[in-house]
């Protein structure tokens, strides 16, 4: 059993500061914005990497080739992240967008009239569609759930995905960014402070973990932890 302990704030928090730690890694870089030339924006959101009955295992993105360990995903949660990841970009006012519903339509069409038709040239023809300047789309490789609460798991959970920017006329990759995380206890990797603090002390849940992704794909930053009764707010 894994646990976190409100109390090893007290130990860790000052070891951090002594040694001079922080958080790193790509998933916490800085993220970089979509480029300037984009206005009108087709979200298509994300699929399924991995078909029904596949065994785990490591896979290629398709359309940057960059590999994931991935594993089949539960029912609805791409569609569910999908549009969590519109209702984000259509908070931020900039762009002029296409709704994932609105594009699955012609998607499904294209992959119905042509059986070999290639991921890019779906998400080219996608975007001519609807005369955008660019399509956001990606893949969801994993999304396992932690098995026990807030503040112990034998099972953390475990989270991975990437979104693409793609020029529709052609093909061309305006931007990239991957997510792929699983928890881990502040004992067994010290790195994890940013983490621990974004999940409030607490073991997250695979929804939990997914928004956090997005929120740092985004360069969006996380809600502050909920206050108690009577706390003043910070």
């Amino acid at each position: 059993m894994r646990y976190f302990k409100p109390t090893l704030l007290l130990v860790i928090i000052p070891a951090l500061i002594i040694a001079g730690c922080t958080a790193a890694g790509p998933s916490k870089r800085k993220p970089t914005p979509f480029p300037g030339e984009v206005q009108r924006l087709v979200v298509v959101g994300f699929r399924s990497a991995v078909d029904r009955g596949t065994s785990p295992g490591v896979i290629r993105s398709p359309i940057s080739g960059d590999a994931f360990m991935a594993r089949v995903i539960p029912h609805d949660k791409a569609a569910q992240i999908s549009d969590r990841l519109f209702e984000r970009i259509s908070e931020s006012g900039r762009y002029d967008l296409v709704s994932p519903a609105q594009a699955q339509g012609v998607i499904s069409s294209l992959m119905s009239t042509h059986s070999t038709i290639s991921e890019i040239e779906i998400l080219k023809r996608t975007g001519k569609a609807f005369s955008a300047d660019a399509v956001l789309a990606g893949y969801l490789y994993r999304w396992e759930e932690r098995v026990g609460g807030d503040y112990a798991v034998k099972t953390p959970a475990s989270v991975a995905f990437d979104l693409h920017l793609i020029r529709p006329s052609d093909g061309a990759s305006l931007w990239k960014e991957r997510f792929d995380m699983t928890q881990k206890s502040l004992s067994e990797n010290l790195l994890e402070m940013d983490t621990f603090l974004e999940g409030h002390g607490k073991w997250m849940t695979a929804d939990q973990m997914a928004d956090v992704g997005l929120d740092r794909i985004l360069g969006v930053n996380p809600p502050p932890p909920p206050q108690s009764p009577g706390e003043p707010a910070p």
